[in-house]
């Protein structure tokens, strides 16, 4: 024994200095499986192959227990699960390629260190029950690793929480496979002989039971002769010959047979966690069992455990932890086709839990987070969850009125205007405002509220006022001719082919007034602009129309003059009234006369972008002369975005858009709003669209929306109306899940550091819930009083008076500019002609 002591020592000791040297040259890769993630059997038994080829990419003199390939499930709060590979420097062009395609994403993964934790428990998982049967044979559908994931989905990275499986696969020497066949045959041959001899003596015991019974004894009194059991001939049943095939079962066959080693390690800094958790992966285990399961190695002693966390064990595993060795038990024999279950990453079919790192906490007052939900863990944990306001560019929320899409939307550009966010809301129904408004009443916040609501209640209702023909801040003439002549067209559906005369007087017309607010503002005289109301008297006044158009002749072009002398004077009466029956609505209407009828209007969304303030627009309702009101509005919108061209990108200022009731707004503005989705994120805008029906949305407002949407989410509906959302997720989660949601529930997908995320299931904000602590109810007098006075609103007495006696103001400058020059329309051969 001393002899052999002096032998294994220095062996062990050399053996031990190579492995570590082998170990040291060791490579890591990480598999990232993309969302759709689906392979078949087929293509993990490849993989399970190339994974033992590898095992043997080494040089010759590497011991056994470093010829390994481990495949590393980790844990550790920054993702569900990390799936990684280590294995031999030789085998990484091996490893690299995949048979999964393209569907996984296989990168060089660096080096982990952990930190230590105050509580650690390890263990090691042999193969017990029937030495020669199989694993449980998991289908892929639901994913073999969900027992796994589950177990560790209420991990918490806060507390330290860490758990890792590290499965090691070995191609073990043909000398090994026929040591243990031998053993495994003796064990089955001495077996055979136990139970014949046992067969035997039962037999025996049988046979003297038979003869010294009742009926034998009576039966040699009758009968006189002796039955003893001297004279019973009892023939021992003969040992049956052992199957081969019966007797080593899975390893009968020699191809893809491999050795394991399973190691576990669980750490917290908080007691207890660790065990627990050990012992759910335990049960995740158990999964895998059937006649042959995995069980945890060590002997049990009471309620104590002696195993890989205890002498003498304890220095082996963590030596086989930190250098990647590979030291299986015996019984640890298995074939590629039972590990299907762990070649692979997390498949489409698995459920993958959301941790903090993939998906953002909220924090109220943080500017680069924007709120997007609740999210309920698996262990029943309820947190506040974002994304990343830089990268949240578009966002359409579809569902059922009362669903919670406005209630959602308002949670969020609460608390994106409590970050000093600026935004814009846009409502048709003014519901949003005195439900938003108390949490909203701070003083920090007044200052910059800016309230355009066109609803007039009470005795003395007060309204701002905008003039879309302003030039008062700095707008290009011809850039506001554009928006405003657009805005009519898509109204009116007005185009080049079927309305052609209407489309070129008022742009004509257009012209003409932008030149006398630019004479207006150069002179100083912001009062005198001229309004829409102008085109009338402009088309119908010849008086006007000459006084316009002599103290405009150096600000109009050419071509526009031209027209105006030689074309205008043609066109028969009939045609203005396709131009001016719009205009009548306007006019006819006190609130929009009041409202567009003011020549130095106060709104201005450009101002509100640069500036940071928070503006609520609450159209009227939803009639023509609504939604000619929302095209204007819309169409300007367009324009000063797209007017911050003249900013250098890092000093445009965020700005959000919120759309309620898309199906108006985009009634009103199809092109409009198909275009802000497309251009806005090149001018930091972000918009946010809220609609019942994706399918009652305009074929282009729909396109661009679905295309470039950050965020998809819907809440309950009929199947019919959701089916389009969940379309775009492949249907998981199918329409009758998603209408089977209660209220306030949705379903959505999010784009966090650029991947989606998602479909996830959240819970809608309900203000009531999440900013209890921000509710101000008795300041929002102050705050209806305030933004009131940031948007200059008037009286609406006053409003209209001014409307009215706006045409004689312009006349009036008009006649300034022109007294020097009369004007007077004349007729020659060639027609009508201004001189």
């Amino acid at each position: 024994m001393l002899a052999m002591a002096g032998i294994w020592a220095p062996a062990e000791w050399l053996l031990r200095r190579l492995a570590a040297r082998a170990s040291a040259e060791r490579m890591a890769l990480e598999l990232v499986p993309t969302r759709h993630f689906d392979p078949g059997l087929e293509e993990i038994f490849r993989r399970g192959v190339q994974l033992a080829r590898a095992s043997t990419s080494m040089p010759w003199w590497v011991p056994r227990r470093a010829k390994a390939v481990q495949i590393r499930l980790r844990a550790d709060g920054t993702t569900p699960l990390r799936y990684r590979i280590e294995g031999p420097a030789g085998g990484q062009r091996l490893l690299s390629i995949t048979p999964f395609g393209p569907a996984v994403t296989v990168q060089r993964a660096r080096p982990i260190h952990d930190t230590p934790r105050t509580h650690t428990v390890r263990a090691e998982f042999v193969l017990r029950g029937t030495p020669t049967a199989p694993l449980r044979e998991v289908p892929l559908d639901p994913d073999p690793l969900q027992p796994l994931i589950d177990a560790v989905s209420d991990l918490r990275g806060e507390l330290g929480d860490l758990a890792e499986l590290r499965l090691d696969l070995q191609r073990a020497p043909k000398w090994a496979l026929r040591v243990r066949r031998a053993q495994l045959m003796g064990a089955a041959r001495r077996t055979e002989h136990r139970e014949a001899q046992r067969a035997a003596r039962w037999l025996r015991h049988d046979s003297a039971g038979l003869e010294d019974s009742l009926t034998a004894q009576l039966r040699q009194l009758i009968t006189g002769r002796d039955t003893g059991p001297g004279r019973r001939l009892v023939m021992p049943p003969v040992p049956r010959r052992v199957d081969r095939e019966e007797a080593l079962g899975k390893l009968a066959a020699d191809d893809h047979l491999v050795r394991v080693q399973l190691l576990v390690m669980c750490a917290s800094n908080t007691q207890g966690r660790a065990q627990a958790r050990l012992a759910q992966l335990q049960a995740a285990l158990d999964v895998f069992g059937g006649r042959s399961r995995w069980a945890m190695r060590g002997l049990r002693l009471g309620p104590w455990r002696l195993g890989a966390d205890h002498w003498p064990t304890r220095r082996g595993f963590e030596r086989r932890w930190d250098q990647g060795l590979c030291r299986p038990p015996r019984a640890n024999w298995v074939r590629l086709e039972e590990l299907v279950g762990l070649l692979k990453p997390p498949t489409i079919h698995c459920r993958l839990p959301l941790l903090p790192a993939e998906l953002p906490t909220f924090r109220f007052g943080d500017p680069a987070l924007l709120l997007q939900g609740i999210y309920q863990h698996p262990d029943g944990r309820r947190r506040l969850v974002a994304t990343h306001t830089a990268e949240t560019l578009f966002e359409c929320a579809v569902g059922k009125a009362g669903g919670g899409k406005t209630e959602r939307a308002l949670a969020q550009a609460i608390a994106y205007a409590h970050a000093d966010g600026a935004l814009m809301f846009l409502d048709p129904h003014r519901d949003s405002w005195p439900r938003a408004a108390p949490f909203l009443a701070h003083p920090h916040l007044m200052g910059r509220i800016a309230l355009i609501d066109l609803n007039t209640t009470g005795p003395q209702p007060q309204l701002s006022s905008w003039n879309p023909l302003a030039l008062q801040h700095g707008q290009a003439p011809h850039e506001v001719v554009e928006a405003v002549a657009d805005a009519f067209a898509t109204v009116l559906g007005w185009d080049d082919a079927t309305a052609p005369r209407a489309l070129t007087i008022l742009t004509a017309a257009l012209t003409v007034l932008t030149a006398i607010n630019q004479s207006a503002c150069q002179a100083g005289r912001l009062e005198d602009q001229a309004t829409l109301f102008q085109i009338r008297p402009l088309l119908t006044d010849p008086d006007f129309r000459a006084a316009a158009l002599a103290a405009t002749t150096g600000l109009l072009d050419a071509d526009t003059r031209s027209w105006w002398q030689t074309v205008f004077p043609h066109l028969p009466a009939d045609a203005f009234a396709v131009v001016l029956n719009p205009l009548a609505r306007l006019a006819a209407h006190p609130v929009t006369r009041a409202f567009l009828g003011q020549p130095a209007g106060v709104y201005n969304s450009r101002a509100a972008m640069d500036n940071g303030l928070i503006v609520w627009i609450c159209p009227a309702g939803t009639g023509p002369t609504d939604r000619l009101l929302i095209a204007l509005i819309a169409r300007d919108l367009l324009r000063a975005v797209r007017s911050r061209r003249d900013t250098p990108a890092h000093q445009r200022r965020p700005f959000r858009l919120y759309f309620d009731e898309l199906i108006t707004l985009t009634g009103a503005a199809p092109e409009t709003i198909a275009a802000m989705f497309e251009d806005f994120r090149k001018y930091q805008v972000s918009v946010h669209g809220m609609t019942q029906l994706l399918a009652r949305l305009p074929a282009p407002v729909r396109q661009s929306l679905t295309q470039n949407a950050s965020t998809l989410s819907t809440t309950t509906g009929s199947t019919t109306a959701i089916a389009p959302i969940t379309a775009e997720w492949g249907d998981a989660p199918s329409p009758r899940e998603v209408a089977a949601l209660d209220r306030y529930e949705h379903y959505t997908s999010l784009t966090v550091n650029g991947r989606r995320i998602g479909p996830v299931r959240l819970t809608g904000c309900h203000l009531d819930d999440v900013f209890t602590d921000q509710a101000r109810p008795r300041q929002v007098a102050a705050l209806n009083a305030a933004a009131h006075t940031t948007a200059r609103a008037q009286p609406l007495t006053r409003l209209t008076a001014t409307a009215a006696a706006q045409q004689a103001r312009v006349q009036a400058f008009l006649t300034h500019l022109t007294t020097a020059t009369p004007i007077r329309l004349t007729k020659d051969d060639r027609g009508y002609r201004y001189q």
